[in-house]
């Protein structure tokens, strides 16, 4: 191998005596050159400029995308310099899910459209974030990552390269002190004069660069707007997603009551269910019934049960009636129900002996 002995052992010789000079320092046996306050000043602000820098960068990180596993992997594509793969959202997923059960389940069927419908919806709110998180990739995460992989390697080159240029300067003046003849003390005056111009050249470079720091503020200002906007415009998107999927859904409201009564099915929860469990809480009490022909032509008192289609009904949870045409229910007990023409579908007509009286169906598990 060739290399260049006397250069070797002069940067030995070089960091050996900087290594004491920083170590007497430290045991406070040495002199110490200070910088100057606003140089000084510059370097505490550039300190927290990194640190918070770095903490910000990597909690949007996090925010953009949880799964440490990916960022690990769009880590790697990074220092290989190749373009990352797209990837599906969440809610795109969730969204094709639903699609492919409607298939399964009848496009037609009331549930299976409803599922293509909400599963459209879903894949419109991941593309929205597809779209956000590119968006704040480019405009908020890339300028912060180049001020830490770039403009803070190039300063704290510079800090260190001053900080030995300070110590070579000390190391100078210590030789001066020391020195007894008059030829020592020329040849220590000649080095600490070079010493001391490195010294104030390279603090010159650093305090450029430190200074360069307010223009980093500003850029990461108009990085922050632009971040914000694209959170706004997110947000914005998904807002009227949702408003667009509940006017779809609002089209067809007591689709799920009809079809429970049409088939027999009890709209209730079924007695495994969480409803039914200690602590459970009842259902919110239905709206009162507003259709204007059960309010002029329905009388509780003229009501007759039909001659067939009457049912018995459990009774989930305990019930106080609002007003002389509802009937009060105890949880567990049984009771009949039927339904005549022109009721609200969310109620039926209870019995219990000679006690007659609308009930909600919410609160009932239909048993035959």
């Amino acid at each position: 191998m060739d290399f260049n002995v006397k250069k070797l052992a002069s940067d030995a010789g070089v960091f050996f005596t900087r290594a004491v000079q920083y170590t007497e320092e430290k045991l406070g046996q040495a002199e110490k050159t200070e910088l100057d306050a606003h140089l000084e000043n510059l370097i505490a602000r550039a300190d927290c400029t990194k640190n918070w820098t770095d903490k910000i960068f990597r909690q949007t990180e996090v925010l953009l995308q949880p799964n440490p596993s990916a960022r690990i992997e769009e880590f790697f594509y990074e220092k290989l310099d190749r373009k990352i793969p797209s990837r599906i959202t969440n809610a795109e997923l969730l969204g094709q899910y639903m699609q492919d059960a409607a298939k399964d389940f009848g496009p037609g069927t009331p549930y299976g459209s409803t599922l293509i419908t909400v599963g459209d919806f879903q894949k419109r709110l991941g593309g929205a974030e597809r779209e956000f998180l590119q968006t704040s990739a480019i405009n908020f995460l890339t300028p912060l990552r180049n001020f830490l992989e770039g403009d803070w390697k190039t300063i704290s080159k510079e800090r260190r390269l001053l900080e030995n240029r300070r110590l070579d300067l000390d190391v100078c003046k210590a030789r001066l002190k020391k020195a007894k003849l008059a030829e020592a003390k020329a040849a220590a005056e000649h080095e600490l004069r070079v010493a001391q111009t490195e010294f104030d050249r390279q603090a010159e470079v650093t305090r450029l660069l430190l200074e360069g720091i307010s223009s980093t503020h500003v850029n990461h200002l108009r990085c922050l707007h632009e971040f914000v906007e694209a959170q706004a415009a997110y947000y914005t998107q998904c807002h009227k997603h949702m408003q667009d999927l509940q006017k779809e859904l609002s089209r067809f409201p007591n689709a799920f009551a009809v079809n429970a009564s049409t088939s027999g099915v009890s709209t209730a929860p079924s007695p495994l269910s969480s409803a039914t469990l200690p602590g459970a809480s009842s259902p919110s009490r239905p709206p009162n019934p507003s259709n204007a022909l059960e309010a002029s032509t329905l009388k509780i008192e003229e009501v007759k049960p039909p001659a067939t289609g009457t049912r018995k009904a459990k009774v989930l949870y305990d019930y106080d009636a609002a007003d002389t045409s509802e009937l009060s229910l105890l949880a567990d007990e049984l009771i009949t129900v039927y339904t005549v023409p022109g009721m609200d579908p969310d109620w039926l007509i209870g019995e219990r002996g000679n006690q007659k009286g609308k009930v909600p169906v919410t609160y009932l598990e239909l048993l035959s």
